[in-house]
């Protein structure tokens, strides 16, 4: 009875167990339905995109200048482009039953529960390849019960749809080496600076080493030999289970390690943002930054260092100098507009260094991050004139045309504006500019006056040459800030308006390019992570001027004995045996700018100097100074790779009319060009009312009181004044002595401590006293008690103290007070 009683007993407990077993498998089976509902399909896996980081490279497609990434730095390679070493490295100290064993390993799971029921948390996870790949891919990284059932799931999905080597090649391109360096070729890159697919034995198994603790084991970081220690634990266990050799090994053990600087991620990095742009404005933010691109650009890598090299040291030396922190520098070939380097601060990376109380956009001489060379609208100065004088060549004034560098009043018809400008009494509605040395040439040919970059005779051009015609020629060329012409008026030749330097540099190199302008261009080809190429290069160029004056200009630009009355003791910084070398300056009021453009047939460069802020540069920090330099640094070292060209040639001209072919004392009459030419029609008839346009007679006096000033027997001349109020304003204005200064020249450096002076000084009326001042400080002072009207000036002396930029002046004040100045700036021996 007792046995019957037992084995009821038993069959009931055998029962309920059952069902509570079928019960619990019914449960499990319905969690993992309901777990395996929500989780991706397989048709869902293989349509899945990677996010992909978009790479930029240089024109050779072998320089990475960057990564724009999701937060994920990722490349996806095939497997065939994967190390074998790698692959295997991988597998042995991950997963080495990998290609044996099924999505998930029983025993390892086993063994990680027991673990982490022993210590309360899940600290072991006894996952393998497959199911590393379904937790990195589709999960988060959240360690619980049900993220580990659904791991399994996925595993098994995986396995059953995808061959192992497409599993472990999913899982190569999935896996994190780093915070945001994703995939093994992100990681090779990153590491080693060279593809995966160049990875040498030790260096696959280092990589190999890291997925465990990227962190942890990051070559950057400060547990290097834990790294070691892991990747010599990973060639045991390669050469234990016979997938290298001892050799291998013992070579592999051996080698030294070279890892890639942190911080590496970005070159070239304000011509980078500027593609950056580009490509977010055309294929949209999330194409650019998860999409895999690869943008081959137009950056040359050797000239962009040369030119960071250039502006760096040229912003530094203008900071000491002139109190000019920034600098910037555009290069572009002009047959294909190109961009060849850019660079839009002297350092990009310097924002630690920001200076206090400096607020980014607001009142900060430097700013690292601002692009000045696409982003800085600054006041051109005199770079503008060359598209000046090329419109005039447009109207058929000639190089050989004489126009005078006389004081000039152009705000006509102003009362408070007299013809012969006081210069003394400044007045804002006037108008009446002069050159830096404050001195006045008297006739200039147009190919003197431009390659001098003369002033006086620049706003006379423009004003035949016509604002709008002007403006239009710019704008065409490039210069497409520049459209209110009567907002600037006759100021526009000398700076008014503003421009970007890289739109600057653009216009340059359709004079480079005979008239032709081609579109410019950052980037070279956009191909898709699927191989598709989205884009390549295609040159957009149209003509722009006709090749006539843009030949007159160049051969102008082009011309070293032409510009050495500027350039001075620095014209061996625009000459290069062997090059025809364009070359053009400017600089903006109160020297707040500082241009230097300079061109060949192959190559134009723009340098840009000042301060962000748009505060002036101290100390005549002007182009010669703070440009020039920084031009030739980078010119020196960029031409050595530009073949030698010629421009081309103008053709002869011949023209008719005295003035225009440069006789400007035809038939004993001295004139203004006004008196020749009809500004609208200049190679046709003479006007017959001269005085009726309104420049002519502030134009005319000044000529005449040059002339009565200049010419001995000009009281004989059988001169014709179609006004009469120009006779009475000659009579009552006379010119400013004129001072030119021989020695030193500008440029130049102190030779010992003895410094010599030789100035000439002419004037109409009789000499009151002429001082000499170095520094601010008078070093020589002459008086003329008997009325002289010339004087040579000869004198030497030894400064008290020399700095490392000097100003040398000569002042001559005649009998009525008036003024004349001449300027030249001399370094010191610590310069």
């Amino acid at each position: 009875m007792t046995h019957k009683k037992s084995g009821r007993g038993l069959r009931r407990i055998l029962i309920i167990g059952t069902t509570i077993i079928l019960a619990l498998g019914v449960i499990a089976i319905l969690v993992i339905f309901y777990l395996a509902k929500g989780l991706p399909t397989i048709g869902q896996i293989s349509a899945r995109q990677v996010s992909q980081s978009t790479k930029i490279y240089d024109r050779t497609g072998a320089v990475l200048l960057y990564e724009i990434s999701n937060s994920q730095e990722r490349t996806v390679v095939p497997l065939q482009n994967i190390p074998r070493y790698l692959q295997e490295a991988t597998v042995a100290v991950e997963d080495e039953n990998f290609y044996n064993e099924p999505a998930f390993d029983w025993r390892g799971i086993l063994r990680a529960l027991l673990v982490d029921l022993i210590h309360g948390q899940i600290l072991q996870g006894g996952s393998t390849i497959t199911q590393q790949l379904a937790k990195n891919a589709f999960l988060t990284p959240e360690q619980t019960v049900i993220r580990k059932i659904k791991e399994l799931i996925l595993a098994d999905r995986l396995d059953q749809y995808y061959s192992k080597d497409k599993i472990l090649e999913l899982y190569l391109n999935e896996i994190p080496y780093g915070p945001t360096i994703y995939g093994v070729e992100a990681a090779s890159e990153a590491f080693f600076g060279k593809s995966a697919k160049d990875l040498n034995l030790s260096e696959s198994v280092l990589v190999a080493a890291i997925p465990k603790a990227p962190t942890y084991y990051s070559p950057w970081g400060s547990h290097q030999k834990d790294l070691f220690d892991r990747q010599k634990f990973i060639l045991d266990k390669m050469l234990g289970l016979g997938e290298i050799t001892q050799k291998e090994h013992d070579a592999a053990a051996k080698f030294k390690l070279v890892f890639a600087p942190q911080g590496h991620a970005i070159k070239a990095p304000h011509f980078v943002m500027a593609v950056q742009d580009y490509l977010v404005q055309k294929y949209g933010e999330d194409m650019v930054r998860s999409g895999g691109l690869k943008v081959v650009t137009t950056l040359d890598w050797g000239l962009e260092q040369v030119a960071e090299r250039a502006v760096q040291a040229g912003a530094e030396r203008n900071d000491t100098l002139y109190d000019g922190k920034n600098a910037a520098l555009v290069a572009e070939d002009p047959k294909t507009g190109q961009i060849l380097a850019m660079v839009g601060s002297r350092d990009y990376f310097a924002t630690s260094s920001l200076p206090e109380g400096c607020t980014p956009g607001v009142n900060c001489q430097f700013e690292p991050n601002f692009n000045a060379a696409t982003q800085g609208l600054r006041q051109p100065g005199s770079s503008l004139k060359p598209f000046v004088y090329l419109t005039a060549f447009q109207e058929g004034y000639t190089p050989d045309t004489i126009l005078f560098d006389v004081p000039t009043e152009f705000a006509a018809n102003n009362p408070l504006c007299p013809p012969v400008p006081d210069f003394n009494n400044i007045n804002k509605e006037c108008f009446h500019p002069q050159d830096f040395e404050g001195s006045f040439s008297g006739p200039m040919s147009l190919r003197d006056a431009l390659a001098q970059s003369v002033n006086v005779p620049a706003v006379k051009v423009l004003y035949l040459a016509g604002l709008n015609n002007t403006v239009k020629n710019a704008y065409d060329f490039g210069l497409t800030t520049l459209t209110s012409p009567n907002l600037y008026g006759l100021s526009l030749v000398l700076g008014g308006g503003a421009v970007r330097l890289n739109d600057l540099v653009g216009a340059y190199s359709v004079l480079a390019a005979d008239g032709i302008k081609h579109r410019q261009s950052l980037v070279l080809s956009v191909t898709s992570s699927e191989g598709q190429i989205l884009e390549s290069y295609q040159d957009q160029n149209s003509r722009v001027a006709d090749t006539e004056s843009v030949r007159l200009t160049n051969s102008i630009l082009s011309d070293p004995q032409a510009r050495s009355g500027l350039f001075q003791n620095s014209l061996s910084l625009t000459t290069f045996p062997g090059y025809d070398v364009a070359l053009k300056t400017g600089t903006s009021n109160d020297y707040r700018d500082a241009w230097s453009l300079g061109y060949t047939p192959s190559l134009v460069v723009g340098v840009w100097a000042g301060n962000n802020d748009n505060r002036p540069m101290q100390r005549n920090g002007f182009s010669v100074l703070a440009a020039v330099p920084i031009w030739h640094d980078f010119m020196v070292e960029a031409i050595k790779n530009v073949q030698p060209e010629t421009f081309n040639k103008p053709d002869p001209q011949y023209p008719q009319k005295p003035i225009l072919a440069g006789d400007y004392l035809h038939d004993k009459q001295v004139h203004s060009i006004l008196y020749y030419v009809d500004r609208n029609n200049p190679t046709g008839p003479p006007p017959q009312n001269p005085e009726n346009d309104s420049q002519f007679t502030n134009w005319e006096t000044g000529v005449l009181a040059w002339a009565a000033q200049n010419i001995p027997d000009f009281k004989d001349y059988n001169q014709t004044i179609p006004d009469s109020n120009i006779a009475t304003s000659t009579q009552n204005f006379g010119l400013p002595p004129r001072v030119r200064i021989a020695e030193p020249l500008t440029g130049g450096f102190i030779d010992g401590r003895q410094i010599n002076v030789a100035a000439s000084i002419n004037s109409t009326d009789p000499l009151l006293k002429v001082i000499a001042r170095f520094n601010g400080s008078t070093v020589q002072e002459i008086s003329f008690p008997q009325g002289m009207t010339s004087y040579d000036l000869r004198f030497s002396f030894s400064p008290n103290d020399t700095q490392s930029q000097n100003l040398l002046e000569v002042e001559a004040v005649d009998k009525n007070n008036q003024s004349g100045k001449a300027a030249t700036i001399i370094y010191g021996n610590n310069n």
